[in-house]
């Protein structure tokens, strides 16, 4: 019932984006967990989206961002000759010219353009999915590179503020709301004992030794649409959490997710292991699409972006765990220590295999610097 009424809801917002021929109704289209998405189809087909208010708070800023970034990305692609309805996405507006349509119930409705003839997927089955993943977005950052990161709004202030996730870590220990500190000393004492770890890239930032860069923040396999004929990744999607940040965050969270050897909440230890070739399949490709963009330091400190992203996604699981399982969905008990405890076994991974991890970035950015 609750999904034919946001049916309807969806067919009455579409009237007010002023599309002209006739229109099928809104289907349920993909498998996002986030926002609400429907495919609507007539003589060209669009993807209809309603915004998470309860995620994204201010859904005009995000909106500003997302139109600020793609028209810039726009008159890049059609400068180099490429196809602006394919290469990023395009926001439809609303009737009044705002970027949205608000409903009567204050929920927000957007519009955009189907990306065609491309798919993209959940899991890395082929390893040149990978590698293209990668070059898509060492593109986006190379296109967005002189795009005024400072001038983007914070849609999740703090998002990778991994020293003040620390703190919150400790105060969750501290405070110990459901008893649970005492079962996981181990996995308490190794997050304690990497409190430098948390504070290493921002204090570079600070410092103004890594720059601010537009950053994606999401950067999983399935955000990038591969061409269905050449299997290239043409476009980088859901740009929600664009904002500005490292690109050695985005660098990072690919490699936590794309090169570990077991899914994020696996329970066996002994599968999940860093792929140092996957690992360098997706240097090459990040510093390839970034076209010599990186600054030195950036480049030094890839390794050191897959360390903290997955140190401090371990150590948001482990504070879930502490507090009762309140932000991240779980399926069963303990799933979140499961989670942090696959994360933690990938740093503790890479930690052995540092020298190698930092060689495979000397020998991939030698081959773009040559």
């Amino acid at each position: 019932m609750e999904d034919k009424k946001l049916q309807e809801r969806a067919q009455e917002a579409i009237k007010h984006f002023g599309l002209s021929g006739e229109l099928g109704a809104p289907k349920p289209w993909g498998n996002g967990h986030i926002n609400d998405t429907f495919l609507v189809e007539g003589e060209t087909r669009y993807i209809l989206q309603r915004m998470n208010k309860n995620i994204f708070t201010k859904p005009l800023e995000l909106m500003e961002n997302i139109t600020g970034v793609t028209s810039f990305l726009r008159d890049k692609i059609q400068k180099a000759g490429g196809d602006v309805m394919r290469e990023t996405l395009t926001v439809i507006p609303a009737e009044d010219g705002s970027s949205v349509y608000q409903d009567d119930q204050g929920d927000f409705w957007r519009l955009y353009y189907m990306i065609e003839d491309a798919v993209s997927y959940d899991r890395v089955e082929k390893e040149q999915d990978f590698y293209e993943s990668a070059l898509a977005f060492g593109n986006f950052q190379q296109l967005l590179s002189d795009y005024p990161a400072e001038s983007l709004h914070e849609t999740i202030p703090g998002f990778h503020d991994t020293k003040a996730r620390f703190q919150v870590f400790c105060q969750a220990v501290e405070q110990d709301v459901c008893g649970r500190a005492k079962d996981v000393q181990e996995e308490i004492r190794f997050c304690k004992e990497r409190e430098e770890v948390a504070s290493a890239l921002g204090e570079l930032l600070a410092s103004g030794k890594l720059p601010l860069r537009v950053t994606h923040n999401d950067t999983k396999l399935n955000n990038i649409m591969m061409d269905k004929d050449t299997g290239k990744g043409i476009c980088v999607i859901d740009l929600d959490t664009v904002m500005p940040g490292l690109a050695v965050h985005d660098f990072g969270d690919a490699i936590r997710f794309g090169a570990s050897t077991a899914a994020e909440d696996e329970q066996d230890l002994s599968k999940v292991s860093c792929d140092l070739h996957l690992f360098e399949l997706y240097t090459k490709g990040f510093l390839e699409g970034c076209g010599g963009k990186l600054t030195e330091m950036e480049i030094a400190m890839l390794p050191m972006g897959a360390k903290v992203m997955t140190f401090e996604c371990g150590m948001r699981f482990l504070t879930d765990y502490l507090q009762g399982d309140t932000y991240f969905k779980i399926h069963r008990e303990g799933h979140n220590l499961d989670r942090c405890r696959t994360q933690f076994k990938l740093v503790a991974d890479m930690e052995k295999k540092w020298q190698e991890m930092e060689q495979i970035v000397k020998d991939c950015a030698g081959v773009f610097t040559k």
